[in-house]
């Protein structure tokens, strides 16, 4: 059966939801806040970022509260909260399943911000991208 629009978001459309979970923002303030959040790690280009805001406003994920020349500052709605929580269950219960089939994180020792390997198993930190499974086997997360 095909997936309903928006049902599940991908990894740019969960962070700007995410962004918004903080407060009234406008597009260019999420950008930050997401790039600043992540680390570095996720960059969300201009094109990306309103083309997804065109689509929450749409979705009625998100509204525009105020208009400042060219600046527009939305902030998320009730229905852009539920699917943000819910993609958040759906990555952890993605997170419980890999661990239920013996996979876990492996992080170099000198990597200060790697969380325990029960904690989060496989998520990349930085530039870490390495994978290990109990049996001892490791491999590269894939890109």
């Amino acid at each position: 059966m095909p997936k309903k629009s928006m049902e599940t978001l991908t990894e740019s459309m969960f962070y700007v939801l995410l962004a918004f979970t903080r407060g009234p923002l406008c597009g260019t303030d999420a950008s930050e806040l997401i790039e600043k959040v992540s680390e570095g790690r996720v960059c969300i280009g201009p094109a990306t970022l309103y083309t997804l805001l065109a689509k929450f406003e749409k979705e009625k994920y998100i509204k525009e509260i105020s208009v400042e020349g060219r600046r527009r500052t939305y902030e998320i709605t009730e229905k852009g909260l539920k699917a943000c929580q819910s993609e958040l269950e759906r990555l952890y219960l993605c997170i419980k399943d890999a661990q239920a089939m013996g996979l876990r994180r492996t992080c170099d020792e000198e990597r200060r911000n790697c969380l325990p390997s029960d904690t989060l198993p496989f998520f990349r930190c930085g530039g870490h991208r390495k994978l290990a499974f109990r049996h001892g086997r490791t491999g590269a997360y894939p890109d």
